[in-house]
């Protein structure tokens, strides 16, 4: 009997332990697998997820040709102008800009909540034409890439009081991604105005 009770409780702990190991294993997988969608996660937020090249964009903005850039500096009343509608100094005193005619591409950058939204606007005589997110690298808000938003853009000039002449409504979840693209719409058809008044 002594022996039954020894091997039953062998048996019992044999199945328990490759129940527990199968349980163990299991875990560990999930364990893993979760460790690497981490990473992949995390190595995309570092560089953002890129819905379209600087470089294809401003091909599409002149229909495949694309004019030489060209440099304007942010100094003086223009300085003033794009700090007030940023809400900060800008973080650069060039902008690299393309021009052909009456049209013009800019590739503008704000922080939505902690990291930069890279946008490309094409202005064509004083209105936006289009509005493209270029990268996204913000966790949330990511919705604003999406042309159901990026259209309410086109044909928006501004007002007298330098402000869209219309109103573009947020996104529920997306408020600073929401905010950080109107900021650069209404940058780029200041920059816009600068040169055609040159």
């Amino acid at each position: 009997m002594d022996a039954i009770s020894t091997d039953s409780t062998w048996v019992l702990a044999t199945t328990s332990n490759s129940r527990l190991n199968k349980r163990s294993r299991a875990v560990i997988a999930v364990g893993l697998l979760l460790a690497a969608i981490t990473t992949a996660v995390a190595a995309v937020d570092a560089e953002g997820s890129v819905f379209l090249t600087p470089e294809a964009f401003v091909a599409s903005a002149f229909d495949g040709s694309s004019p030489e850039p060209q440099l304007l500096w942010l100094t003086g009343e223009l300085r003033d102008q794009v700090a007030d509608v940023l809400g900060h100094p800008p973080g650069v005193v060039r902008l690299r800009y393309w021009q052909s005619a009456a049209r013009s591409a800019w590739i503008l950058e704000e922080i939505g909540k902690e990291r930069p939204i890279t946008v490309g606007i094409v202005v064509d005589q004083g209105r936006i034409q289009a509005l493209r997110i270029l990268i996204y690298r913000e966790s949330r808000g990511w919705e604003v890439r999406n042309d159901f938003f990026t259209r309410r853009f086109s044909g928006a000039i501004l007002d007298a009081d330098d402000q869209l002449d219309r109103r573009i409504d947020n996104i529920a979840g997306a408020t600073l991604s929401v905010n950080a693209v109107r900021k650069l719409a209404r940058v780029a058809l200041m920059l816009d105005r600068h040169l055609r008044s040159e």
